[in-house]
């Protein structure tokens, strides 16, 4: 790697006030365990190794940008939430957050069920082996198409969120001689603290159906009176990246009410509940997420303490981790292009990626981690801004980090905690294909989603 020498950013000392952090770390070669995957280490070069691979062979076999995703931590994570809620509940992953047909085969062998919400999502699932009964399907606008098919796979379950909806899986799972199960999404008016963007469960909204002013208790009227329905429980998401645990408190509340509603009107206790996800990770070392344990308790005793005050049968629950499962276990592996000081203000590192790779920064205002990876560095921390290589003021990656100020071109740089929403919201901007996910295991990588090439690109251009 090159080693050129260029004028440096603000040092420390100028920027104890700017942008997340007020200090920089003791020492830049230190890896903050929060925000890496478990197998993550540096060996006696200061090398970043995962899975016992160091990331210089896999950016010499793979190539950068790429998304190195460490398989033992995804399958530990998936088996710590089967563990945590244990044989009375059901832990479906979020395949929006990252789904491949690997993810699907460990999910399966690991014991989880599988949320999707789109064709495309259920038809990798069952490509890759997921029994349909395990499968859920979600979307606040499911075309016929897609209904269609979930009811003739078997899924286990459809989630309905809108008054259209229910007459059309109704009418469709009639037609095709079934009785499809399905629960009825509802809004319950928490704003859960989060960008207001992956905030879910306020009324102002496209998701679900309010309770507010009775719509989701006529909506189970609806649903109750269709002989192509099978109605087994009222779906609940409060938002993204939570780790504030009294939305879940406020939610449950209103959901066990609309339960009693129901009990009190029909004679039905509906057996199953579900909380949908949201719990968040650690992105910087200021995050502090719940483990599994700790979450599936408190959820629990939520839920069973309001059942018991509204004398109702504690129903089945469900969760929906997705980036709590796969959001750690992955980095983004980048080469560094151009160093460019600006003086007085901060340093910007490009990259051989950007915002077509990780869109969050830009859509969400999202905050990272990033270190060098490639070698050990004992230089004094610069700020820096680490940027895309693509055509847009906004290709952020990482705002605003510390990194070694003998930072050069050719070094080797990684943003962890990517494995959420970065490869499954990737794009094309500037024709710019999409990275691999590398899969490293017990001293071995192998590819499970290849590199789009120019001619992947060029191939859908019929014009």
């Amino acid at each position: 790697m090159s080693r050129s020498a260029h004028p440096a950013g603000p040092r420390h000392a100028d920027v104890l006030t700017e942008g997340h952090y007020s200090a920089p770390p003791a020492d830049l070669n230190t890896l903050d365990g929060k925000v890496w995957a478990q197998t993550v280490t540096r060996n006696a070069d200061g090398v970043l190794t995962v899975g016992g691979v160091d990331v210089v062979s896999l950016a010499e076999q793979h190539g950068t940008p790429a998304y190195i995703l460490d398989e033992a931590d995804f399958r530990g994570r998936a088996r710590a939430w089967r563990t945590a809620f244990g044989s009375d509940a059901d832990v479906f992953y979020a395949g929006k957050a990252f789904l491949s047909r690997a993810v699907v085969r460990w999910l399966h062998e690991e014991g989880l069920n599988l949320d999707v919400c789109s064709g495309g999502e259920l038809a990798t699932a069952l490509s890759a082996g997921m029994p349909a009964d395990r499968i859920a399907l979600h979307g606040n606008n499911k075309s016929t198409e897609e209904i269609r098919r979930a009811v003739e796979s078997g899924v286990g379950r459809i989630v309905l969120d809108s008054f259209q909806e229910i007459v059309r899986v109704a009418h469709i799972a009639q037609s095709l001689g079934r009785r499809q199960r399905v629960q009825i999404r509802i809004t319950v008016g928490v704003e859960a603290h989060t960008h207001e963007f992956i905030a879910t469960a306020h009324e102002d909204q496209k998701f679900g159906i309010p309770l507010a002013g009775g719509q989701a208790a006529e909506a189970v009227r609806r649903a109750l009176q269709l002989d192509g329905l099978e109605l087994i429980g009222i779906h609940s998401h409060i938002g993204s990246q939570i780790f504030d645990m009294s939305g879940f408190e406020v939610a449950a509340h209103r959901v066990v009410g609309l339960l009693k509603v129901i009990r009190d009107e029909h004679g039905v206790e509906l057996p199953e509940i579900d909380l949908g996800g949201g719990l968040g990770i650690a992105y910087t070392s200021d995050d502090d997420p719940r483990e599994p344990h700790e979450i599936a308790k408190a959820l629990t005793e939520i839920v069973t303490r309001e059942c018991e005050a509204a004398r109702l049968r504690t129903p089945r629950i469900s969760v929906e981790p997705g980036r709590a499962i796969v959001g750690p276990t992955a980095f983004t592996l980048y080469e560094v292009g151009t160093v460019k000081p600006l003086d007085g203000l901060r340093t910007y590192v490009s990259v051989d990626g950007g915002m077509s790779d990780n869109i969050r920064t830009a859509l969400y205002d999202a905050e990272y981690s990033v270190a060098l990876v490639s070698r050990a560095s004992d230089a004094e921390p610069m700020l820096a801004r680490v940027v895309g290589k693509h055509c847009e003021s906004g290709d952020i990656v990482v705002k605003d980090a510390f990194l070694p100020s003998d930072l050069a071109p050719g070094d080797l740089i990684a943003v962890p905690a990517t494995g959420a929403y970065c490869r499954s919201m990737a794009s094309n901007y500037n024709h710019v294909p999409r990275p691999p996910v590398v899969v490293v295991h017990e001293g071995e990588s192998r590819v499970v989603v290849r590199r789009e090439t120019e001619e992947d690109l060029l191939r859908l251009d019929v014009g």
